[in-house]
């Protein structure tokens, strides 16, 4: 449900306290009109000058206070996901995760409140709901134990699986630097990126096909993408995808359609839904795999758990429902619960912890480093990111801007005279996270051919005709922008990696001869492991390290001591 926040006033001056629940139910017919130090004014409208006729007075403190303040309204926009918006709900577990997971949030009937927040990636703040863009797809389960913030989005792959690509990437889904078009007017930025960076395929299949566009947020899943770890009281750790299945199945809206829907149209379906109590619902469902399973993957099937470009076979690791939540409440005010709501995935309650996925790795500082930018330091005390637990919390975090709780005349230090409380750690993070001790390695991944093998299954298995022809109509009008023809020629030899009936399809719909596969290609981004030409194997000329082990950064044999459930 929505956020919580009081500020105790003391003095007897009034018997009104700020309290932010209240301040946000109150009606408009039971307030003041004031400044923002609390001196009543008559009228929102007037303003002090030097006679009738003359110039304003900078002593009207009303007029400057209100001026001064609309010229500080907006925030720095999120420089992806500006787009978007969310609603508040409860999460219940409905079959307990205590044999694989020790998070309080997955006990017996266990329930806590959320927010979820949905969005677009790409698009500025005004950008429109049907873009053809992955959706961002994030909840803050605020637990017993402190938040937990899911960061994820409704594909689950995405481009990349090295995290230093990952601004690179973004710029590329901007707007063009020199001429400041978008995608919709030249598109060349776009594939010139992802013609250099092949593991990015089988996003770009996701995004090029009907899941593209999904029909509103709520028909739609949502995938954490990356590998997390489940503890258990024990002390024993699985690996563990993330999955959100939506109870309303999903649905999408095809290119041609998509113009016909209003700019907003995802956040006024979701509004309107919850305000006539139609209430979506998603399951909540784990994958996990050991250790042991994982090295396995890898070996025999080329599947590697650490790599945000590959998914864990289904009929191999099946899903587990664990519960499910319900979004039953609008936001009142979109600013306070949804422009300021910062998703940090390093908020993870005891249970759960990060496994050495990179791009999860890097992710652990970004999105704290944001928010700390965009909102400020002090963003968790904000009542919609601030903890619900049921003790008094203590850090030592002081000062800094919009310190609403500063931890009062407390030590700001281990005292002895006042000593804090202290809880033990439930997680022996050197048992969870050992065995890393290693060289520093200067790592780039490399192309390989089961890179392309859950692409391929999604052209020759998954999708049926229509859809594939809705797939080529869709990234040939995409690509139709594109103003250098040798990156259209380097795309389609990747595609015909996935599949010559794709190649063929895509050069006939485009007019343009793609190149006959990537093995004598060289690429900027990406080492090509499917070479045997030297000349073209390493990116951008650089040599792979000695010490690389062609293992793609995989979990390989004995690569954790700890003991893992099964």
């Amino acid at each position: 449900m929505a956020p919580s926040a009081s500020h105790h006033v003391a003095g007897n001056a009034g018997e009104v306290k700020l309290d932010y629940m209240e301040d946000r139910d109150a009606k408009a017919q039971d307030t003041i009109y004031t400044t923002a130090s609390g001196a009543p004014v008559p009228h929102p409208y007037e303003a002090q000058r030097a006679g009738e006729n003359g110039p304003l007075l900078l002593q009207d403190h009303h007029l400057i206070d209100l001026i001064s303040h609309f010229d500080r309204e907006r925030i720095p926009e999120r420089v992806v996901h500006a787009k978007g918006g969310g609603a508040h709900g409860v999460y219940k577990t409905t079959a307990p995760l205590d044999d694989l997971c020790m998070a309080d949030l997955f006990g017996a009937d266990k329930e806590v409140p959320i927010t979820v927040r949905f969005s677009t990636v790409g698009g500025e703040s005004g950008s429109h709901d049907c873009a053809r863009d992955p959706r961002g797809f994030s909840v803050k389960f605020r637990t017993a134990e402190g938040n937990w913030d899911v960061v994820a989005n409704n594909t689950p792959v995405f481009f990349l699986r090295d995290a230093a690509k990952f601004p690179h990437f973004v710029h590329t889904q901007k707007r063009n630097p020199a001429t400041h078009l978008t995608h919709a007017d030249d598109a060349t930025i776009f594939w010139d990126y992802l013609s250099q960076n092949p593991e990015s395929i089988h996003q770009v299949m996701i995004l090029m096909g009907d899941r593209g566009i999904p029909d509103g947020w709520r028909k739609m899943h949502g995938y954490y993408g990356h590998t997390l770890k489940l503890v258990n009281k024990s002390g024993e750790w699985v690996y563990a995808q993330m999955h959100m299945n939506s109870k309303q199945g999903t649905a999408f809206i095809t290119q041609e359609d998509s113009a016909n829907y209003s700019p907003d149209y995802a956040q006024k379906d979701l509004y309107t839904a919850i305000e006539k109590g139609d209430f979506p619902s998603w399951d909540v469902c784990f994958q996990t795999m050991t250790p042991k399973e994982a090295e396995e993957l890898w070996e025999k099937q080329k599947i590697n758990v650490f790599d945000m470009t590959h998914i864990w076979p289904h009929k191999q690791f099946p899903l587990r429902k664990v519960g499910e939540f319900t979004l039953n409440e609008n936001v009142e005010n979109y600013f306070a619960e949804i422009e300021q709501i910062a998703f940090n995935p390093a908020h993870m309650p005891p249970g759960i912890e990060p496994s050495a996925d990179p791009v999860l790795q890097s992710r652990l500082f970004s999105y704290p480093d944001t928010h700390r930018h965009r909102i400020g330091v002090n963003y968790q005390q904000l009542p919609i990111n601030a903890p619900r637990v049921p003790y008094r919390m203590a850090n030592f975090q002081r000062d800094g801007q919009m310190a609403f709780y500063n931890q009062g005349s407390r030590p700001a230090y281990l005292s002895s005279i006042q000593p804090i409380g202290f809880k033990e750690r439930k997680v022996d993070h050197d048992l969870v996270h050992g065995n890393f001790t290693s060289q520093a390695v200067s790592y780039l991944s490399e192309i390989r051919p089961e890179d392309f093998n859950a692409p391929r299954a999604l052209w020759e298995k998954v999708w049926d005709e229509d859809a594939r022809e809705r797939f080529i109509k869709n990234i040939s009008g995409h690509m139709s922008t594109v103003t250098v023809e040798e990156i259209l020629k380097r795309q389609i030899a990747i595609f015909r990696e996935v599949s010559e009936d794709l190649a063929s399809r895509l050069e006939k719909a485009t007019g343009v001869k793609g190149y006959e596969g990537i093995s004598n290609m060289h690429f900027n981004g990406s080492h090509n492991g499917m070479t045997k030409d030297p000349k073209v194997a390493n990116a951008n000329g650089l040599k792979k390290p000695a010490h690389f082990g062609g293992h793609n950064g995989a979990p390989t044999a004995a690569h954790q001591t700890a003991v893992s459930a099964h």
